[in-house]
């Protein structure tokens, strides 16, 4: 069965906020996605901005952060429990810290995956700016937003979330991006979305996961593209206008579009605004 994008308006929508998310780059996005496709990839899937709006029947997506990924798992078979969960926590800052410093606690592995995901949706709500960070040692490192009244518990979208995940043929997945699209055929559609190289020295976001995303990440995820373009296989590339970037996928600068795109998370205001990043596909 062919996937097909989705013509109707959905209340579907990401449940957390995201370093580098899609929502503000939708509009330009959508102009490239395929009419129709039999299953659709997406490796880097973040708070998935983009697999909420085409809302495909049959998906394959994943994340390295198994952090992330159970966030998603819970969502989509314990909702109750995480819906309860949620209710409890409370927009104070000591409180904060002492759920923020669960991560670097013995007892951290010990709880369930419905407090992990709750305590994920939690922080992110209530930090600074929305991140979702951690240090080299993988602890999350974002501090008190300092927020009046933030949405912790969406109880409607999380649904929502839910029956999608439940109603569809979606595999969530915590591996590496080669190995999600390893079994990839002609006629499915990827969208890679991976941690942006750095256009400087200084631009880098610190990970949110600890093992980062260097250039060789970057190479290999190009040889990956080459060898999807040579099955036959569509893919659609988010990436930062970096020299490093703009020379991997010389190949494809007769499909290579600039786009500007609003960046609203920076320590400093004056680090906000326009940015440049670049759209890569291998189909007309």
């Amino acid at each position: 069965m062919k996937n097909k994008i989705k013509t109707i308006e959905c209340s579907v929508k990401p449940f957390l906020k995201w370093a580098g998310g899609k929502r503000k780059l939708l509009s330009k996005i959508q102009n490239y996605i395929p009419k129709e496709f039999s299953i659709y990839y997406e490796p880097f899937v973040g708070g998935g901005a983009v697999l909420f709006y085409l809302l495909p029947k049959k998906a394959i997506v994943s994340d390295v952060s198994e952090e992330l990924i159970n966030v998603y798992r819970v969502i989509k078979n314990n909702v109750n429990e995480l819906i309860e969960d949620l209710k409890r926590h409370k927009n104070e800052k000591e409180y904060y810290y002492k759920i923020r410093a669960l991560d670097r606690e013995n007892t951290f592995n010990s709880l369930s995956n419905v407090r992990k995901a709750s305590r994920i949706i939690y922080l992110n709500k209530t930090c600074y700016n929305g991140l979702f960070r951690v240090n080299k040692k993988g602890y999350f490192n974002v501090p008190f937003g300092r927020y009046i009244n933030p949405d912790i518990l969406n109880e409607d979208n999380l649904r929502s979330v839910s029956q999608y995940l439940n109603e569809n043929d979606i595999d969530i997945l915590n591996t590496d991006f080669e190995d999600v699209l390893k079994d990839v055929k002609k006629g499915d559609f990827v969208y890679l979305d991976p941690p942006y190289h750095p256009v400087s020295e200084t631009s880098s976001f610190t990970s949110y996961t600890n093992n980062g995303f260097n250039e060789q990440e970057q190479i290999r995820l190009k040889k990956v593209c080459d060898r999807l373009n040579k099955i036959g296989c569509k893919f659609l590339l988010s990436n930062s206008d970096s020299n490093l970037v703009m020379d991997l996928y010389k190949d494809y600068r007769e499909t290579i579009e600039k786009v500007q795109v609003p960046r609203s998370i920076n320590c400093k205001a004056s680090g906000r605004g326009k940015i440049n990043e670049v759209l890569i596909r291998n189909y007309d």
